[in-house]
């Protein structure tokens, strides 16, 4: 198998580049350059002006750069000292033979772990992400790279990516989808021996569906999107993988099959053989199946077949509600897979009692019972999410005590040098030690926080706040003058936003169970403590709904226009089109992160994770991650912790417990300045949440788990 793609691409690129710095579109088009600040500033201190428009991606700016500058840069003594340290240091990761992972893990070296997921969010120049789960897998895919543990990705290529949000003048969110041109994104097709473009074929309908694959090169390991968009396909077949999350039950069914059976197929084409197999969420479970049938051609029945494919298949599930679980109508399982029953050994009634255990889902089949029949290690993502799916899946294990179920849990954690802000990073060499982000995982290190002067810590906090003030401005000028919007958009943009204000942040996807309005319950109540004259608070949002979900983009239509409300005096911003690179700034940027969901719906959540690694305490209800991520000292805790509650007096009572915590507790504390204008008591939380989040949700921390407990017991077994 061999890459004609990226030749064809961008040889225009390569023959303008100097001799000297000939490498830099090998490196932008490995996103490893993403999250090692030398390469980034390698591509900042090239051209600035091209690296912002660009959006700070590489393979863009190269092909948009001015040739001069480039022959500028081959001559600059000190921007070639930088280029040979960062492509010495990029050999040096991408040849290292001397891993964690090969010396700690060797049996691993069987063959890779192959994580399918429906999404991969590793940075803005990809769009083909729509939130959690994908910034999850992305970050997956970066710390094994970082540790050397081998493992490919399978996903797909979707040209019109999840949607970009634009929100009108009455607060209704308006989707718009933006073809990707392929000539400025890292990616790299992949041919066959032959020179052909599909690799892969699966039946749909009785019909043959042609599969290309495209490359992503993320350090040492390689993601590869299936794409359904080749002359082969019909119009309607070209635009099956077009976008992310299509309501559409029968797009959907039709995805899912594509990207489990021919995700297995793809890899069979590659000659890749997969040591694990590890399926994130249900959608990625018919990758089982497959794999299924394939043991029953060469030679194996049904039951030693799927025996064999659960002892090197792992599940985890990121869902805590039913509802949230793919479950499709019989009729259309009938319709999808009829060609698809008449392989050798899988009839109809075999198929269906996979997705229908114990005779629990009659009239649909559910991609997360599937999941579960076929797997041997299945997994939640938070601690609480465990107890909460053992009791949702309970009655297929009817026969032992619900704390037996067997599914374990593996908390979630984020990629440290992905999320960090470069002038904390600083900081922590500073005082941490050189070494600190070597050792990220390790408690110990971060006992060293507390020797951080607070004032230090308290000007870098200061400063990355304005950097976030300043962004959201630039955002709401743009608006201004692209649209001509009206003074109350802008006004909703954010544009009257203090740095000096207690800035409290809300960002996630916008979805019922999350409350976003939750903290208007009194809304004259909070006009008083946003408006206060001494010590004002503004709160920052942020989020997308669903396209098909009216009641989520009604509850952001509710939020947006209370921002624009005049009363607000400018104190409440909604920050439209949320992505990672806003993301950055937002974690980084506001002083509080505020989390409401409702009790046990939330699996883990991964954001105020990010949050508190750059010193922002969180300020949450014990949900999900944050049932034991909270010490008691290191943020706040709204209401009471998990059980079952009436939502009306839910929402009344947590309220309550939120604007208590702000009158009580976190403006005086915040607002509590020595002469100097520190907040010690403040700086105090913050060095505490520092502590005792980073090392301990972690992705490295995470890892390590999933390989420990998880991978390692699979490949030995």
């Amino acid at each position: 198998m061999f890459d004609m793609g990226k030749d064809m691409r961008n040889q225009a690129i390569r023959s303008r580049l100097p001799k000297r710095i000939g490498r830099l579109d090998e490196l932008a088009h490995n996103l490893w350059w993403s999250w090692h600040q030398s390469a980034r500033d390698l591509f900042r201190i090239l051209d600035y002006p091209s690296w912002r428009t660009s959006g700070h991606n590489p393979v863009k700016q190269l092909r948009d750069i001015d040739p001069d500058k480039l022959k500028i840069a081959a001559s600059d003594p000190a921007f070639l000292t930088l280029y040979d340290f960062v492509m010495s240091a990029f050999d040096a990761d991408m040849s290292a033979r001397d891993t964690r992972s090969r010396s700690n893990y060797p049996s691993l070296l069987q063959g890779p772990v192959a994580c399918f997921s429906m999404e991969f969010a590793i940075h803005n120049s990809l769009p083909i992400y729509a939130g959690g789960l994908g910034i999850l897998t992305g970050d997956i895919c970066k710390e094994a790279s970082d540790l050397g543990l081998p493992l490919v990705g399978i996903g797909f290529m979707y040209p019109q990516g999840y949607f970009h949000q634009r929100i009108s003048a009455n607060g209704w969110q308006e989707e718009i989808y933006r073809q990707l041109d392929f000539t400025e994104a890292p990616i790299t097709s992949i041919f066959s021996p032959e020179g052909h473009r599909t690799l892969a074929k699966v039946e749909l309908d009785s019909k043959s569906l042609s599969i290309a694959v495209w490359q992503v090169q993320v350090g040492r390991v390689s993601i590869y999107l299936l794409d359904t968009d080749i002359e082969e396909n019909s119009p309607q077949e070209r635009q099956l993988s077009a976008r992310l999350y299509i309501a559409d039950k029968e797009v959907r069914i039709k995805q899912e099959m594509v990207l489990g059976i021919g995700g297995v197929r793809v890899l069979r084409a590659l000659g890749i053989k997969p040591a694990i197999w590890h399926a994130n969420e249900g959608h990625t479970a018919f990758m089982m199946l497959e794999r299924v049938r394939e043991e029953i051609e060469q030679g194996s029945t049904f039951d030693e077949a799927v025996q064999r494919v659960r002892a090197t298949t792992v599940f985890t599930t990121h869902t805590p509600v039913p509802a949230g679980h793919d479950i499709f109508p019989v009729q259309l399982v009938e319709q999808c897979f009829h060609s698809y029953w008449g392989s050798p050994g899988i009839d109809r009634d075999m198929f269906m009692k996979l997705g229908q255990q114990n005779g629990l889902f009659n009239q649909a089949f559910n991609m997360a019972a599937l999941a579960l029949a076929t797997s041997g290690q299945c997994n939640a993502v938070s601690q609480l999410h465990g107890a909460v799916s053992r009791r949702l899946w309970h009655a297929l294990w009817p026969d032992v005590q619900e704390d037996e179920v067997p599914i374990s849990h593996i908390t979630n954690g984020v990629h440290v040098p992905t999320w960090i802000a470069p002038e904390l990073g600083q900081l922590y060499e500073k005082y941490l030690g050189k070494d600190w982000l070597e050792k990220h995982d390790d408690p110990k290190i971060w006992e060293r926080v507390r020797d951080i002067p607070d004032e230090e810590l308290w000007a870098v906090r200061q400063l990355l706040k304005r950097n976030l003030m300043v962004t959201m401005r630039e955002r709401a000028r743009k608006r201004w003058d692209e649209a001509e919007e009206a003074p109350q958009q802008v006004l909703a943009m954010g544009a009257l936003l203090d740095p000096w204000v207690l800035t409290i942040g809300f960002v996630r996807r916008f979805a019922e169970y999350k409350r976003p309005a939750l903290i208007f319950h009194d809304i004259e109540r909070l006009k008083k403590i946003a408006n206060d004259e001494w010590r004002p608070v503004q709160i920052v949002f942020s989020g997308k709904s669903h396209p098909a979900d009216y009641q989520s983009k009604h509850l952001l239509q509710q939020v947006y226009n209370l921002a624009a409300d005049r009363e607000f005096q400018g104190r409440i911003a909604f920050v439209e089109d949320y992505d990672m690179h806003m993301a950055h700034y937002l974690v980084q940027g506001v002083d509080v992160w505020l989390n409401t969901p409702r009790r046990l719906n939330e699996a883990c959540g991964t954001s105020g994770m990010k949050a508190s690694l750059n010193g922002v305490p969180n300020l949450s209800v014990r949900d999900g991650w944050w049932y034991e991520g909270y010490n008691g000292t290191n943020g706040w805790a709204i209401g009471n912790g998990p059980g079952a509650y009436n939502p009306e007096e839910e929402d009344k009572a947590d309220a309550e417990a939120l604007y208590h915590l702000l009158e009580e507790k976190i403006v005086p504390l915040y607002y509590n300045r020595d002469r100097d204008g520190v907040p010690h008591g403040w700086v105090h939380v913050v060095k505490e949440a520092i502590r005792s989040i980073t090392p301990n949700f972690c992705a490295r921390r995470m890892l390590k788990e999933y390989t420990n407990q998880i991978y390692l017991p699979a490949t030995i077994r």
